[in-house]
């Protein structure tokens, strides 16, 4: 069955530069040709229905690979646009805030400003700042405390669905119209990661994958229980961990609106349930409960409001570089007001970690390319020219971008 899906996937990739597709959806598109398969299965009823719970099982781990609730939802045409970069993937083991230790390593210090929510980006302004007189600034930060940054250059970096739900308050003026219209069509869904620790591990020490499948599940069938009832159902499976000292810890995956209803729950909640499931699965009703669970909370926390973008049915790569078009986007006033990185900016790499920091060095090449510009230019009067100061610069150093 895996073979069968995959082989499926890999399809789903060749109608790039189709003139039409037989379905919009990724999903439409896996289940039309899944049907056209049953019709040569032979097997017994009861095999055939375990065939599609396989099948189901591994349309929920394209689910959490697209970070959507349902592969319906993913848009045929533009699947094959997206690249996977080469290489094994990486594990920083202080986690990420390593990464983010190391570039603000090169910076000098005391330029950075934490805790600090934004309320409104003002734009397409002239705005003025008390420690630099007679200096105008097109842009001006407004945070929620009511601190203010004017600032010739801001890079917006928040998520994509921080951005659909702030859509309407976060700018001002107003975002244009086009680009409002990518934010919303462009797809944004949530995936988290469930974490148990035990105190012994019940699984043979080669085991790097507990992968579950219920029964009397279909991908051709919509049944939709109450979340409260089965949200558990939607539960990949646990990938094994390295073992670190005395911890056994298995990851667990879970994407969409199952997910979504797993953030309400307490933790206790979560652990009873997941017992419950790895009881069933093993058959060992005594299996020992974790020790304890840790889980993401993408869609609550409200800065994130979900975990990655997925080109959904409706939308193109087209809109993902919509995204990407700095502000003011008819080249009038001020240039590179407001510009925007972040993975759901980049048309190949979008729903990655990499992709994110890549269309951050887009924009800061973007802004050097400006200032290379306004440095080459010469000044009226003036045979060779000097090169103007850098926007907004103070003693050198750029004024700070937020």
């Amino acid at each position: 069955m895996a073979r069968l899906f995959y082989s499926l996937i890999d399809q789903t990739r060749e109608f790039l530069h189709a003139a039409e597709t037989p379905a919009p959806s990724v999903g439409e598109y896996l289940k039309k040709e899944i049907r056209q398969h049953m019709a040569g299965w032979t097997e017994e009823e009861e095999t055939k229905r375990l065939k599609l719970a396989i099948l189901n099982n591994l349309f929920n781990v394209e689910c959490c690979v697209s970070g959507t609730h349902s592969m319906d939802l993913v848009a045929l045409a533009p699947f094959g646009e997206y690249a996977v970069l080469p290489g094994l993937d990486c594990t920083f083991p202080g986690g990420y805030q390593g990464l983010t230790d190391r570039i603000m390593a090169s910076l000098p210090k005391d330029v950075m400003v934490f805790n600090k929510p934004v309320k409104t980006i003002h734009w397409d302004g002239s705005f003025e700042e008390a420690s630099a007189p007679g200096e105008t600034f097109p842009v001006l930060v407004e945070c929620e405390d009511g601190g203010c940054f004017p600032a010739h250059h801001v890079v917006v970096t928040v998520p994509l669905g921080f951005l659909k739900e702030r859509l309407d308050t976060f700018f001002e003026p107003p975002l244009p119209t086009e680009k409002a219209e990518a934010i919303r069509k462009i797809g944004f869904g949530t995936n988290n990661k469930i974490f148990l620790e035990f105190e012994e591990p019940f699984w043979q020490p080669d085991c790097q994958h507990i992968q579950v499948v219920w029964r009397d599940t279909s991908p051709l069938e919509d049944a939709a229980p109450k979340l409260q009832d089965a949200w558990f159902k939607k539960l990949v499976g646990f990938w094994v961990l390295p073992s670190f000292g005395a911890s056994q810890v298995l990851c667990g995956f879970i994407a969409g609106l199952e997910s979504e209803f797993m953030e309400t729950l307490s933790d206790e909640d979560v652990l009873l349930s997941l017992t419950q499931v790895l009881r069933r699965v093993t058959g060992n009703p005594r299996l020992p409960a974790p020790r304890s669970v840790l889980r993401s909370r993408w869609h609550s926390a409200p800065y994130t409001r979900g975990s990655y973008s997925y080109v959904a049915v409706g939308s193109s790569g087209d809109d993902l570089d919509l995204l990407a078009q700095p502000l003011p986007a008819d080249g009038r006033g001020a240039q590179l007001q407001v510009l925007f990185a972040g993975e759901a900016t980049h048309r190949t790499f979008y729903s990655t970690t990499h992709g994110a920091l890549l269309s951050g060095w887009r924009e800061a090449d973007r802004l050097i390319a400006l200032w290379d510009s306004q440095a080459q230019r010469p000044e009226p009067g003036s045979e060779l020219g000097s090169a103007p100061p850098v926007p907004g610069s103070r003693g050198g150093w750029p004024h700070p971008f937020l």
